[in-house]
């Protein structure tokens, strides 16, 4: 393609050359005009001959159409500028600007002519020109001449390509004003526009990059409307009129300034400029505007309402001292200067101020004629005319490198030879006038503060931070449009719809619906558009056969594909489908669950042994006699419910041992250790009793699994086949997600389809468990009457939406209206209508029948075991130190009366007593053992009171 356009305009290079003999005598018949001097000195010669002085004049160049809108105000900046650097002694000291200014009467043709006859004026540099299209041509031309063209009016992003080098863009490029649309129209939530542009290089190039721009911000141009230079009238009205048919009201006019105002008088007819219309044009319209100082009333009722951009300059000192010297310099041609005058006027510096420079490194200015542009034998072609400037690469590096500051603020330019800074004004036609809504630049994007105060901050890229000042748009309305509708071209939304062969509820064909559709879904859809504010023609489209359930996923791939506007039905909203459509908000919460086959447990004679284990019971029944020994031993000698006979006791531990289990002991306890083991003791009993009742409940009642399949680990662990819904994501998903080897997975069409293989088993070529999405489960578990069960959780967090195209304004809409639906529940209720809950589909715990072991309670155990250890030696230790203390022959050795030294002999002989009389002591009652120590205690006491 670019070597194509290279070859077509070198081509018509050459016809130009040749032409150019033809025309140059009838240049002048046809109104082409030169301006010479502004300075009295004559031109010099072209000559190659050199000089250690500065030269008096040097000669520029300007190219620009006169009688345009541009032309007329640029002109008399061009010459007012040229006249201040001549009379300005700072710059180029006494050397002198001559400047030849040539008509190119908006003419490609032309335009190339007089672009030729300037370059054999010797010019060191030409001003213009201000068509993209004209410089295009010129810049081949430039380029063999090594002159630089410096314009102020050529916009065309593709100018800034490196097969330009003598180019300079000394205005904005249209790259960034299309930056500066596309933020707009993002700012104002758009996702589509239809671009109305002259089909010419400006016009072209320009939408590509809006095109460009409007892609990374999720918008795009729904329709490129271009007509060709110079259409009349009714072809414009033609294409305006088809353009109203379509779905988009958002308008961006990328024209030319003196073509512009007829689209809009002509949409004006047509009734395009009221409520619902977005118009946004480029830096045309305020070039139209402010060349009029008043426009008239008749004009301005065309705009009302239109956003517009311009050229953001500062408001300088200088740029208001110009405005003041307008009247001076302006012609009659023009009352009022637009921002391509101040534009052009800092050309003419930015050259003066490189001129200057490269003269005062001593350079000089020199031509030489080019051998491949030799005149052939017999040939008229002037080719000999031509000259190639020298100096040219050097004045071009030069002019790259110079940085000062004009009515346009800084004049400077980045290595994309781009000026920096780009800025742009954003305007609304509003009443007699224009309005400023805010500003744009590439450094602070959308804003109400103008950027030159931004640029000393940190730049904020956050779209919480761009605003604008309100906007009136057409139709005198302050509310933002939604910028389309749905067209006028007989055309419906067509929506497709699952045929499905399962589950009909949800959705399915109905013939005798004038919608041919009906179901939940359907239901759901027609509510929420019905809260729309406006009218939405739609037709139904089933998608299937109705034999077997369609595939959802090429259903989505389908209104990706523009095969249908929408999708409605149970689509389930998947991050992968999420990449190609928009969803509306989920209508229904979804997740895969699994279903396996129950049987009720056999009871038998021996079930209620089933709570505990063989080692918790033993140890359960242990401890049970071990507390009733320790509370026995603790009791015996002060209890009397504790004592008697040996073959009463023993019973009396075993009854209160296991009486303990239903808390109706009637022994009393009165030690303050037995009463804190049989404290603990209770407390464990009440935790076993819980326990073995909970079980034993469970276990005579609770459904038993036949799969063993209990939840999601173990469906991936296993190797039994499983079931799902033919057509739904969930194939994909056991295999892509969870790793489920594919032979394993059955599709299944239906209800009954699902009975039969959940009956017939794995081991009888059915399945054993379910993969299925809850809704669908709900369905499937009341119509089989809770035979089946949910086990796990669902292991997916999803929701059933509507899918639309990308960037569709409905999916925003409809969203609103769903949450609409749920917020006044009538979503319930059409819940309620199709589809029924079944009670046993929340069973969804596992279920785990085994018996209680010991390990659950084994720290119960050691409690009370410790509790009984403790009790135990303290009981002991007390028992042991009353022993110490009594002596059962005491009385007989106080008969006796020997000496105390023999008595304490027989003390010690008799405390080395047996087992039996250990025994004997403890067997006494606790009331005995203290009365005979006291009486022991006061025999003593009465020994040693009494004389040797």
């Amino acid at each position: 393609m670019g070597i194509d356009v290279l070859i077509t305009r070198k081509m018509v290079v050459f016809f130009v050359f040749g032409m150019w003999v033809v025309v140059a005598a009838a240049v002048e018949d046809i109104g082409v005009t030169e301006i010479t001097a502004v300075s009295s000195s004559p031109p010099p010669p072209p000559s190659s001959s050199s000089s250690s002085r500065r030269p008096s004049v040097v000669n520029i160049g300007a190219l620009l159409t006169v009688n345009s809108v541009i032309g007329r105000s640029v002109k008399p900046a061009i010459i007012a500028a040229v006249d201040d650097v001549n009379s300005n002694p700072s710059i180029l000291g006494e050397t002198h600007l001559n400047l030849f200014l040539h008509d190119t009467n908006c003419s490609g043709f032309l335009g190339t002519i007089e672009a030729l006859q300037l370059m054999e004026k010797n010019v060191v540099a030409a001003i213009g020109p201000q068509s993209s299209t004209i410089a295009h041509v010129i810049s081949h031309v430039v380029n063999e001449l090594h002159v630089p063209l410096l314009s102020f009016g050529a916009t065309d992003p593709t100018l800034a390509a490196l097969q330009y080098p003598y180019f300079l863009r000394t205005t904005q490029n249209d790259y960034y004003q299309m930056s500066a649309i596309a933020n707009l129209i993002e700012y104002f939530e758009w996702k589509e526009v239809i671009a109305i542009f002259v089909d010419d290089d400006y016009g072209r190039n320009g939408i590509s990059s809006l095109g460009d721009s409007l892609a990374k911000k999720r918008a795009k141009i729904s329709f490129k409307a271009a007509f060709p230079p110079g259409a009349p009238a009714t072809d414009i009205a033609d294409l305006l009129t088809g353009v109203n048919l379509m779905e988009s009201r958002v308008y961006v006019v990328h024209v030319n300034p003196d073509s512009g105002l007829e689209i809009f008088a002509i949409a004006k007819k047509l009734g395009m400029m009221t409520t619902d219309y977005v118009w946004i044009t480029t830096e045309w319209l305020p070039a139209v505007l402010d060349s009029s100082e008043m426009p008239n009333s008749d004009t301005m009722g065309l705009l009302q309402g239109v956003v517009t951009l311009r050229q953001h300059t500062p408001n300088s000192n200088a740029k208001k001292e110009f405005a003041s010297r307008w009247k001076n310099i302006k012609q009659k041609e023009t009352s009022g200067f637009n921002s391509y005058a101040l534009y052009a006027y800092d050309s003419v510096w930015l050259l003066a101020h490189a001129l200057d420079t490269f003269l005062k490194t001593g350079e000089k200015i020199t031509f030489s004629s080019d051998p491949k542009l030799q005149n052939a034998t017999g040939s008229e072609l002037r080719l000999s005319a031509l000259r190639t400037f020298n100096e040219g690469p050097k004045l071009l590096e030069i002019l790259l490198l110079t940085n000062f500051t004009g009515l346009t603020g800084r004049f400077k330019f980045d290595q994309d030879k781009n000026l920096i800074r780009p800025a742009y004004d954003i305007l609304n036609v509003g009443g007699t006038g224009l309005r400023t809504i805010g500003y744009w630049s590439n450094y602070s994007g959308l804003s109400v503060v103008s950027p030159e105060s931004l640029y000393g901050k940190h730049p904020n890229s956050s779209t919480s931070t761009k605003h604008l000042y309100s906007v009136i748009w057409p139709g005198e309305t302050s509310m933002t449009p939604k910028g389309w509708v749905f067209p006028n071209n007989g055309k419906p939304l067509r929506i497709a719809v699952p045929y499905r062969h399962s589950y009909k509820e949800v959705v399915t064909k109905d013939v005798r619906s004038p919608q041919g559709v009906r179901g939940y879904s359907i239901d759901v859809f027609e509510a929420a558009v019905g809260l729309l504010p406006y009218p939405v023609p739609r037709k139904y489209i089933l998608f299937g056969d109705g034999i077997r359930n369609p595939s959802y996923s090429n259903l989505v791939a389908a209104v990706a594909e523009n095969k249908y506007d929408a999708a409605v039905g149970d689509v389930t909203i998947i991050t992968n489908r999420t990449r190609i459509v928009d969803f509306t908000q989920p209508y229904m919460e979804s997740g895969l669950v699994i279903v396996v086959p129950v049987k009720k447990s056999k009871t038998s004679p021996w079930a209620f042994l089933k709570p505990f284990t063989i080692e918790m019971w033993l140890v359960t029944g242990g401890f049970f006699l071990l507390v009733g020994f320790v509370v026995w031993i603790l009791e015996h000698r002060l209890n009397h419910e504790f004592r008697g006979p040996p073959s009463q006791q023993i019973i009396t531990i075993f009854w209160f041992s296991f009486s303990t289990m239903f808390f109706s002991h009637r022994e009393n306890t009165v030690s303050t250790l037995g009463r804190l083991v049989l404290l603990l003791w209770l407390f464990v009993v009440l935790i076993i009793n819980s326990s073995y009742t909970a079980s034993l409940t469970s276990i005579l009642t609770v459904q038993q699994l036949t799969s063993r399949i209990e939840g999601l680990d173990s469906l991936i662990s296993s190797n039994e086949p499983i079931g799902v819904q033919d057509g739904s994501f969930a194939y994909n998903y056991l295999i892509q997600e969870l790793n489920v080897a594919e032979s394993r997975i059955r599709s299944l069409k239906d209800k009954v389809d699902y009975l039969n293989a959940l009956h017939l088993g794995p081991k009888r070529g059915g399945v054993a468990a379910i993969v299925d999405e809850l809704p669908y489960i709900e369905l499937f578990m009341s119509y089989t009457k809770c035979e089946f069960k949910i086990v796990g959780r669902e292991f997916t967090k999803s929701g059933w939406g509507f899918a639309f195209q990308r960037d569709s304004p409905l999916a925003l809409d409809l969203s609103t209206a769903v949450l609409q639906l749920s917020e006044n529940g009538e979503l319930q209720r059409i819940h309620d209508k199709w589809l029924t809950s079944s009670s046993c589909s929340s069973q969804v715990a596992e279920i785990d029948d085994n018996s209680l072991s010991l390990s659950s309670f084994w720290g119960l155990f050691l409690i009370c075991g410790i509790a009984c250890f403790i009790s135990l030696s303290v009981y002991f230790c007390r028992v042991l130190c009353q022993y110490r203390s009594f002596n059962p022959h005491e009385e007989e050795a106080h008969e006796i009366s020997e000496p105390d030294s023999a008595r304490r002999s027989v003390r010690r002989t008799l405390r080395s007593t047996s087992f039996k009389d250990l025994i004997d002591f403890y067997d006494k009652k606790e009331a005995e053992i203290k009365e005979m120590l006291k009486r022991n205690r006061r025999q003593v006491n009465g020994d040693n009171a009494s004389p040797s």
